[in-house]
């Protein structure tokens, strides 16, 4: 039998009220109640019931209250045409795991905080150390910057969701979805233009200082950053545009664009399409180029005589290696599943891992693997360094 059911969302009591006696059903399952209309029916997917349930608590006996209609996108709501804007998704996030919630929120809090500093640490050591006004630390201030904007338009909202405050806007929802790409998009971008920095130090070595001079430098951190921006907007602009059903539960940690496309009430081939024919341009074309870099990299250090000289060589890029490494066997592991629908819930925790944990290990890498940076460090520990922007 169906139960009578409210929705508890602290932190939103208006919303609460307004879910306040629907009725809880399952696809393929029916129950009625003689009180309340089934305008009134609140359903859900199957596939969402479970996590949604612990949000739900049962109502004394009877069936008081009006609710408004909420529907979610099963095949009903979309045989019904349903033309009506998403007003707020219910972000269900690590609902899964009642119990963990509060060690959830001190962990990625901890990391957060962490990560969000370790990057400003590097930031602040480039621009202040002379020494580090080269075009490889020059790129690793971008990428740190990049790092943090990656982690404030998500982990935020995460906590929040962590907290029971599981509500987003439409508009912040198609927001936070937008950074999320676009930081996606420059990272890529940007690793790309350090390779080839890389490349250029290795092999060519006599006209490095020439080739990549300031100028080329700012074109190419100002490009990745536009093509961020650039590439971002077509996905977001468009699902933007979809008809959504009322009541709308995404069953991720954010507003992640195969999430929210799958609930709209619209046909979402197009979208389908365009993140194919971007991944192609965000990811593997970006890999492309770089694997070339380093396939010349390589090449050049193996016909060095010297064993001290192929370990200076091969020190100087191989914490950009182990960054490329991390970052794309990530995304590949996240994004590149062919049964993406069913590993929606397992593929949290490592996007996890490449939002916050991939921008913790960034600054430790390059700290731990470059001399200089190293040098800077222990300056600023011991308070040698008197941090002033030049």
């Amino acid at each position: 039998m169906g139960f009578i059911t409210s929705l508890k969302t602290p932190g939103s009591g208006a919303y609460s009220a307004n879910i306040t006696g629907a009725i809880f059903q399952e696809d393929g399952k029916s129950d009625s109640c003689d009180r309340i209309p089934n305008s009134w029916i609140l359903r859900i997917p199957k596939a969402a019931a479970p996590s949604l349930r612990r949000l739900l608590t049962p109502l004394p006996d009877g069936c008081a209250g009006e609710p408004p209609r909420y529907l979610d996108t099963s095949d009903e709501c979309k045989e019904m045409g349903n033309d009506t804007r998403a007003i707020e998704f219910l972000i269900l996030g690590f609902s899964e795991f009642p119990e963990l919630q509060l060690l959830l929120l001190i962990l990625f809090s901890l990391l957060y905080l962490m990560a969000v500093l370790g990057n400003l640490l590097i930031i602040c050591i480039v621009c202040a150390n002379q020494h580090l006004h080269i075009p490889m630390y020059f790129f690793l201030a971008n990428l740190s910057a990049l790092d943090i904007c990656f982690l404030t338009s998500i982990v935020p909202k995460l906590l929040a969701v962590l907290k029971s405050r599981n509500t987003i806007s439409f508009s912040e929802c198609i927001l936070q979805m937008y950074c999320y790409l676009m930081c996606v998009c420059t990272e890529y971008a940007l690793l790309t233009a350090m390779a080839y920095d890389r490349y250029v130090a290795i092999c060519n070595p006599l006209r490095y200082s020439i080739i990549m001079n300031t100028r080329v430098c700012a074109l190419l951190a100002a490009a990745s950053w536009v093509i961020g921006l650039l590439e971002a907007l077509p996905d977001t602009v468009v699902i933007s545009q979809f008809s959504f059903c009322e009541f709308n539960v995404i069953d991720h940690v954010f507003c992640e664009l195969s999430a929210v496309a799958k609930l709209s009430c619209s046909d979402t081939s197009v979208v389908d399409i365009m993140a194919f024919a971007e991944g192609v341009l965000t990811v593997i074309t970006p890999f492309i180029l770089t694997l070339i870099s380093y396939l010349f990299i390589i090449s050049n250090i193996l016909k060095i005589r010297s064993t001290e000289g192929k370990s200076k060589a091969f020190s100087t890029c191989s914490s950009h290696l182990t960054v490329i490494i991390l970052a794309y066997g990530t995304v590949i592991g996240i994004y590149m599943n062919p049964q993406k629908e069913e590993s929606m819930k397992s593929n949290k925790f490592p996007i996890m891992l490449y939002i916050i944990i991939l921008p913790l290990l960034n600054p430790i890498i390059y700290s731990l693997r470059n001399k200089e940076l190293k040098m800077a460090l222990k300056k600023v520990i011991r308070g040698k360094t008197a941090f002033s922007i030049h």
